[in-house]
């Protein structure tokens, strides 16, 4: 099981929100890098990275952080935030992050989706961002109709490598993931899905792995670290 840390960086700090709630953010460590390193330190090889100033503009705000972080040895990269392009994609590729995770542009216009995993194989992650099942997009600021699960079935056969689904109302709560609704989804699907929203324990990441679900690829850790409820060593010790 991976265990990816998280990074969310706004305005060029280590940031978290609240049901993506942009009212509702808080700095957590202004040097994304001193976050980076603390975690490598603790042995995590896998981290999670969204530019959420990307997010909302619709465009690559903080590749220089990123870039610095991507120097990093050893270190696995998934990355998220205003991806609307393949030179976008490519950017990120070329300075070494393993996966780029497509959101809002993916989800509205899949043949850019299908164009972007045709071109870069096995490098396109798919973040699933929803609010009682249904897609949210564009920073969480959009909430459609559009079904979670029934997107998935349409899109399931163009290559994606991984999905990112997560809770929007469990997100940054600290009041636990939502497992079963995960679970449910992974059962259903043959694309590999990173756990993400709400993990507020090491007992909630136990239980994850406890299923054993083998389309369960990893499980994202973000406010609950900062908030010191989850002992980062401890944390590995599950990886």
């Amino acid at each position: 099981m991976k265990i990816f840390p998280a990074i969310d960086i706004k305005d060029g700090k280590c940031v978290r929100l609240t049901r993506g709630d942009f009212d509702k953010l808080k700095i957590y460590n202004e040097d994304p890098i001193e976050q980076i390193q603390d975690f490598l330190k603790h042995g995590f090889k896998n981290i999670h990275i969204v530019d959420l100033d990307g997010a909302l503009s619709g465009k690559l705000v903080n590749l220089k952080i990123i870039k610095k972080i991507s120097l990093k040895r050893g270190v696995n990269l998934q990355v998220g935030g205003g991806i609307r392009n393949l030179e976008s994609i490519k950017q990120l590729i070329d300075i070494g992050v393993e996966k780029v995770i497509l959101g809002t542009a993916g989800i509205k216009d899949k043949l850019f989706l299908k164009n972007a995993c045709r071109q870069f194989p096995k490098n396109i992650a798919l973040a699933i961002d929803v609010r009682n099942k249904k897609i949210a997009l564009s920073g969480w600021k959009d909430q459609t109709n559009t079904d979670a699960l029934e997107f998935i079935k349409t899109i399931e056969d163009y290559g994606v490598s991984r999905l990112i689904y997560t809770d929007i109302n469990k997100d940054g709560t600290n009041l636990g993931a939502n497992i079963q609704e995960s679970l449910s989804i992974a059962k259903k699907i043959t694309i590999p899905l990173i756990i993400s929203g709400g993990v507020s324990s090491i007992e909630d990441v136990k239980n994850i792995i406890n299923y054993k679900e083998k389309n369960i690829e990893g499980i994202i850790v973000g406010k609950a670290i900062y908030e010191k409820k989850i002992n980062l060593k401890e944390l590995k010790e599950l990886e």
